[in-house]
């Protein structure tokens, strides 16, 4: 019988989606890790400052542990959305050593507390801001994986590479003809019945 210890399980599934949203950055140029890709800006880099800010809150602040990391991007001044891109001030490295520096206090937090300790989350409503290391892990597994998610479609606007992880594409095999025609068959089964 194999024994459960869920604490070890649930920061596995965060570690997991931490290093999967770092690798999308590998082999990049400076300019493809900031283009933004979407209507309302998605973008590499941004994602990981994202990550790695709220990933701060919620293991630091919510559990009276704060970083001392300074976020001038949620200061009460910031423009909205500054934690989803980087300025030309804040380079590749600075964004990652955050996010690097943000697990490892996480981890202490997470390490140092049992999943039943209460926390509060200072932004959430007053009703719901109680909450425990186990909804917070479980938050941030949510979160990190989402936005891992939009770093894998951003990737591949950018120049193809898709993939869970460094050596483990998780993907069926075909080469690029394959992966043409697969897309041209899906959308002439778009047209078909979106117009039929």
């Amino acid at each position: 019988m194999i024994e459960s210890k869920p604490k070890a399980d649930l920061l596995r599934y965060l570690q997991a989606a931490r290093e999967a949203l770092l690798w999308k950055l590998d082999g990049l140029s400076e300019y493809d890790i900031r283009r933004p890709l979407t209507p309302t800006g998605t973008n590499l880099l941004g994602l990981v400052k994202h990550v790695a800010s709220v990933e701060l809150g919620y293991f630091g602040d919510t559990f009276g542990r704060p970083s001392g990391e300074a976020l001038p991007w949620f200061a009460d001044d910031a423009e909205p959305n500054a934690d989803m891109w980087a300025t030309a001030d804040e380079s590749r490295e600075q964004i990652v050593g955050l996010y690097h520096r943000a697990w490892k206090h996480s981890d202490t937090t997470i390490s140092g507390l049992t999943l039943d300790a209460i926390g509060h989350v200072p932004w959430w409503p007053e009703e719901r801001s109680e909450v425990t290391l186990h909804q917070i892990l479980v938050h941030m597994i949510a979160e990190t994986h989402r936005h891992a998610g939009h770093a894998d479609i951003v990737r591949e606007l950018i120049d193809g590479a898709v993939g869970l992880r460094d050596g483990n594409d998780n993907m069926p095999p075909g080469d690029q003809l394959w992966w043409e025609n697969h897309r041209l068959r899906l959308e002439r089964v778009a047209n078909e019945v979106g117009h039929g």
